[in-house]
């Protein structure tokens, strides 16, 4: 019922670009803090990005700051994570994620897109 679907990853040179987009449906995608995370082989899981419900506030990793952006269109249930001058330390599975924050934490998760940076 409750589906968090990523797109747009791929394999990529090092200094190129990306966009990534999480598709979302059944739940209220408006009241719900949207992230991004990765996940390298043998690395933990990381926050790569947030973005509050009304999209006013965003927050990156200081790996990604400068070089991604994320968005969200509440109009059409999607989130974005653009990815600029990517580096082979960003290979991992993107995965998407939301939050509702204002009644509870509760937590969806996408099942990932992989991003292979190399040359």
């Amino acid at each position: 019922q409750v589906q968090l679907v990523e797109s747009g990853g791929g394999l990529v040179q090092p200094g190129g670009s990306l966009r990534l987009s999480c598709a979302a449906s059944g739940f209220t995608f408006s009241s719900y803090r949207m992230s991004w995370y990765r996940q390298a082989p043998g690395k933990e899981r990381e926050l790569v990005a947030f973005i509050t419900s009304s999209g006013g506030i965003t927050n990156y990793a200081d790996s990604a700051k400068g070089r991604f952006t994320i968005s969200r269109d509440n109009a059409k249930n999607m989130v974005y994570l653009q990815m600029n001058n990517l580096k082979p330390e960003d290979t991992a599975v993107y995965i998407c994620n939301a939050v509702l924050v204002s009644v509870g934490i509760v937590t969806y998760w996408g099942r990932g897109t992989q991003v292979t940076v190399s040359s």
